[in-house]
């Protein structure tokens, strides 16, 4: 246990860091998560809790690059129109508001499990915006599953959020093991949602609505001077027609090739996860050779990474390595230990609380660094199969736990600012924390128990 003095001084610079993650736009210091990070890291060496070197130290590189690679690929799949089709595939034949809902969860959860919940809940509010406002539905069910599917599906893989990452590492499970254990829970607890969202606006989605999706099956999209010119739309000075089709004709060859090959690179990425290789290297790999296939410079893809994530991790590295060092979470664990053993029902019920709570008071990948090695230390004093699935319970329980409040994911933070700063008047809407309480609470607690019930060792 730590001094006093160093145990006060590393939680009042755990605290900054709390706030101004949680309250990023505070008004008596709005700097903003990322800043905040560092103010957090900056505080711990300042104080004395760590020193420069265990600072260092501190920051995981391979989550780091892990990071960095998949948001490259990311950045390369959008240039590929990968999500274009994915929002085109919700409104393809639609049924109706109802299987809509259900194409969203099922879409999200999918993509998020793929692509992360971050990145699918970017990439597919707008679409989501647009179809509901076509059918002149609510969009608030459709954000909803959204959100909730994408936190749900991103549960299934290593790659899927941010927490699974640090646990990946951390536990030494393979990609293959970790997909294995957590995919029933999240499939089940996909479908799970889907009838709680269902059942709860069922009214607000029986009404016929005035313009059909399913009677076109298309969403207007934002369409750019290269499509337009495809398309044909030339100006005074374009080619000969019969020039410009040929042309057209060649370039749309090129890219369809292009495009093949980065799906190609993609699912070659994917196959190297399950064949075991170090997942960080890998998608560094992938990444360059998407670079390297692109033939272009570089710059203006990697100008698209989120940097300033990157630099939020390594501040969050830092800090919260230092409030470890205070003996506080040491302390805590020595509590809850004796009623949290993963070798019983209701210790399993303990456990999963407790990380439904932390999850949403310090969020949720401060938690597992604070707790995961602590709850793994625990169970693998019974087996090496309880060890196992004390660190499955810790992903499934702090990814699920992003769904009780609005405040518990980023996922649902990006679903509320996107749907709020709509591109249009007709596209915005907001999405209140008592809003989305109203459902994530029985949502989170429903798919968390069911879930528990599937995961083994």
């Amino acid at each position: 246990m730590a001094s006093t003095t160093l145990m006060i001084l590393g939680s009042i610079a755990f605290a900054f860091f709390w706030v101004l993650t949680v309250f990023p736009a505070i008004p008596l210091l709005p700097i903003g998560r990322t800043a905040g990070s560092l103010l957090g890291a900056l505080l711990m060496v300042f104080f004395g809790v760590l020193t420069a070197e265990e600072a260092y130290k501190s920051i995981d590189l391979q989550i780091l690059g892990l990071l960095f690679g998949t948001m490259v690929v990311v950045v390369y799949l959008e240039r590929a129109d990968t999500f274009k089709y994915l929002g085109k595939l919700l409104a393809w034949k639609t049924l109706g508001p109802k299987d809509l809902i259900f194409r969203i969860s099922m879409l999200s959860g999918f993509s998020s499990a793929l692509f992360t919940n971050d990145t699918a809940c970017v990439a597919l509010t707008e679409f989501v915006l647009k179809i509901s406002r076509q059918q002149n539905l609510s969009p608030h069910p459709f954000l909803l599953a959204l959100a909730s599917s994408a936190n749900i599906g991103s549960s299934a893989t290593p790659i899927g959020n941010p927490q699974n990452l640090v646990i990946a590492f951390q536990s030494g499970i393979s990609f293959t093991d970790f997909l294995l254990g957590l995919l029933p829970a999240a499939v089940l607890g996909l479908v799970i949602n889907t009838l709680l969202l269902l059942c709860m606006y069922w009214k607000s989605l029986s009404g016929r609505s005035n313009r059909e999706v399913a009677s076109t099956g298309e969403v207007t999209y934002d369409v750019g001077l290269e499509d337009a010119l495809v398309r044909g739309v030339a100006d005074e000075e374009a080619l000969p027609i019969s020039e410009a089709r040929r042309d057209n004709s060649e370039e749309n060859w090129k890219k369809m090739i292009w495009k093949a090959c980065v799906y190609l690179i993609v699912v070659g990425m994917l196959i190297s996860y399950l064949m075991g290789m170090n997942i960080s290297w890998t998608a560094i790999a992938a990444a360059l050779a998407l670079v390297v296939l692109d033939f272009k410079e570089a710059g203006p893809c990697l100008d698209k990474v989120s940097y300033a994530l990157l630099v939020f991790f390594c501040g969050m590295f830092i800090t919260v390595e230092g409030f470890d060092q205070t003996g506080i979470p040491n302390k805590f664990w020595s509590l809850m230990k004796p009623y949290a053993q993963v070798d019983t029902a209701s210790g399993v019920a303990v456990l999963a609380v407790v990380i439904l709570v932390l999850s949403n008071l310090v969020s949720n990948v401060p938690t597992v660094l604070l707790l995961g090695t602590r709850i793994a230390a625990s169970a693998g004093a019974i087996s090496t199969a309880e060890e196992k699935k004390a660190w499955l319970i810790l992903a499934w329980a702090s990814t699920v736990a992003g769904n009780l409040t609005l405040l518990g994911s980023a996922a649902n933070l990006m679903v509320c600012e996107q749907a709020h700063r709509g591109r249009s008047p007709r596209l915005q809407y907001n999405l209140s924390f008592w809003k989305h309480m109203v459902f994530g609470v029985p949502s989170t607690l429903i798919v968390t128990a069911i879930g528990l019930t599937l995961i083994r060792g």
